[in-house]
């Protein structure tokens, strides 16, 4: 009876002075049927792999400090793991979700339940499938609300409409990267971009496949911008409009104001999107297209939706503006929009970059070639008879996972180190350069389980002795995929805070399936709850 006078007459005490009761994390349940569905783009009819027969896949909402229980059940012949792109995963990277790192994947008729806490984030994630290409066609955003009375450091939007790029294939992507792995060769790219699952009117046979957003004079837009699709990265724009960059990665940055963005696959974006203060009589497009560095094929292309005002008539009738996007190959956009990105860095949403370094790496970033073994040849990417692309990056991480797989009461150390293991706590710093064996190219680079801060850039090689006196150690941008900018470096630093194995890869698909990627194994710390929680009982089997 005390204890309950005591709440009460506290929550009495909060109301008199104008202060919200303490918000309470809560648990939300998904489930996710991986199922097959028929699906219509470009007038080509294919059976596709789906969430819950959606394309694109269902939206993940959630708060900061919720946790979240996703029940995956595989319904269809391939097997499947689903990543929740840009989740922390703090101790439980039992639920990262990337295909023989972490877990084996969910075989036909199988289930597994991804369970993990949001801490410390908030913004724009995505989740896709961690298998082969299955995300050409399984993904979806992951929108994450700051906790209950807490505002967001901009004005708060009157809506939020997710943007999701993405690529439609009009055969299946699993035959189209089988047949490039037996050949050696580069793989058939796609027949169209899309946004929000939808071509848009700039392809044949698409009029009515058109994504159009609806908005009211005067009102301030939050778009959550992701780029889903699997081997290009885009610019985007809205035809007129000036677009706000507020949060990169779920992090808020120093807000400024561009006509274009540039985004790899792997990134978010929020852009606060502020309409004419009188409903024009004209349409707008919004057009999306690749940015491109590599020798190899791409899909040249241009995806469209049109924003369209409420109060205005039929677009039919309306002048239709479309912007205009940069050349295909600019890189100087892409530096210069890279640059202008800083982390918000206030008390209450500080840039914590490490200001010494207890570890450094250089990894040099690139595709090359090893003979083949049936003397295929390797088709137009390169034109070498006998040989094959292979990405570069230095850890293989297929040992690793029997390892991982382990109770977690072995993990006493000692195996761990043998695979040279990073000590708990150290503080990291990593340069990737891009190397030029078969061309200088650009590589967004995804860590999973952490975020990094982007603490310095340039062209050529990396000069280890003036390159860091430039380093931004104030205010970096703090993202969980990079663009290694094309024969270039980029250098990151983070704390390894976070235990267990931690996938890191190329978010180009086709580079990944060439090999460019690795793992970094984060030891545990020697407090309970700096060990990685023990593997669930479902955790599925190979």
């Amino acid at each position: 009876m005390g204890l309950q006078i005591s709440i009460a007459l506290f929550a009495a005490f909060l109301a008199m002075l104008h202060l919200p009761l303490p918000a309470e994390a809560i648990t939300r349940h998904y489930n996710f049927n991986i199922m097959m569905q028929n699906v219509t783009r470009l007038c080509h009819t294919r059976s596709i792999v789906t969430v819950n027969g959606k394309f694109p896949g269902p939206r993940v909402v959630a708060r900061e400090g919720d946790r979240l229980v996703i029940n995956v059940t595989n319904l269809v012949p391939n097997n499947i793991t689903i990543h929740w792109h840009g989740i922390r995963q703090l101790r439980s990277g039992w639920a990262d979700g990337p295909a023989y790192i972490t877990q084996c994947p969910i075989q036909t008729g199988q289930s597994y339940v991804y369970n993990f806490t949001i801490v410390g984030q908030r913004g724009t994630l995505w989740w896709h499938a961690h298998a082969s290409w299955l995300r050409s066609t399984v993904y979806g955003p992951i929108i994450i609300l700051p906790k209950n009375n807490v505002a967001y450091p901009f004005p708060k939007p009157y809506k939020q409409i997710p943007i999701i790029f993405g690529e439609w294939f009009n055969t299946d992507t699993e035959a189209i990267i089988s047949q490039a792995l037996q050949t050696g060769g580069g793989p058939n790219v796609s027949d169209a971009y899309t946004i929000n699952g939808l071509p848009g009117p700039l392809y044949n046979c698409s009029t009515k496949d058109t994504f159009r957003l609806k908005v009211k004079a005067g009102k301030t837009y939050l778009l959550r911008v992701i780029n889903a699709a699997l081997n290009d990265e885009l610019f985007f724009s809205i035809a007129n409009h000036t677009l706000t960059v507020a949060d990169v990665d779920a992090v808020y940055v120093k807000p400024f104001e561009t006509d274009t963005i540039l985004i790899a696959p792997g990134q978010t974006t929020n852009l606060l999107l502020r309409t004419k203060a009188a409903a024009p009589t004209a349409a707008f497009l919004m057009t999306a297209r690749p940015y491109v560095t590599g020798s190899g094929t791409f899909d040249n292309s241009t995806v469209a939706g049109i924003l369209e005002y409420e109060s205005t008539p039929s677009t039919k009738h309306l002048p239709l503006f479309k912007p205009t996007l940069p050349p295909l190959n600019d890189t100087a956009f892409a530096t210069n929009f890279s640059s202008r990105l800083r982390s918000l860095a206030t008390p209450q949403f500080p840039a914590n970059v490490p200001q010494s370094v207890d570890r450094r790496f250089l990894f040099t970033v690139g595709l090359g070639t090893k003979p083949s073994d049936d003397g295929a040849a390797a088709g137009p990417l390169h034109g070498a008879v006998g040989r094959r692309v292979r990405g570069g990056l230095p850890l293989q991480p297929a040992a690793v996972v029997q390892l991982h797989r382990q109770p977690a009461q072995q993990h006493d150390g000692r195996e761990w180190n043998e695979i040279d293991g990073v000590a708990f706590n150290t503080s990291v710093e990593v340069v990737m350069q891009d190397t030029s064996i078969l061309g200088a190219e650009s590589h967004p680079l995804h860590l999973h389980g952490y975020n990094f801060f982007i603490v310095g850039q340039g062209f050529g090689n990396y000069d280890p002795i003036n390159d860091p006196k430039r380093f931004n150690l104030v205010d970096p941008v703090e993202r969980n995929t990079v663009g290694v900018p094309p024969g270039g470096w980029v250098a990151i630093r983070f704390l390894a805070d976070n235990p267990g194995v931690w996938f890191m890869h190329c978010h180009l698909e086709v580079h990944t399936s060439w090999g460019l990627k690795m793992a970094w194994l984060v030891l545990d710390g020697k407090l309970p709850n700096q060990k990685l929680l023990p593997p669930p009982s479902d955790l599925p089997k190979c």
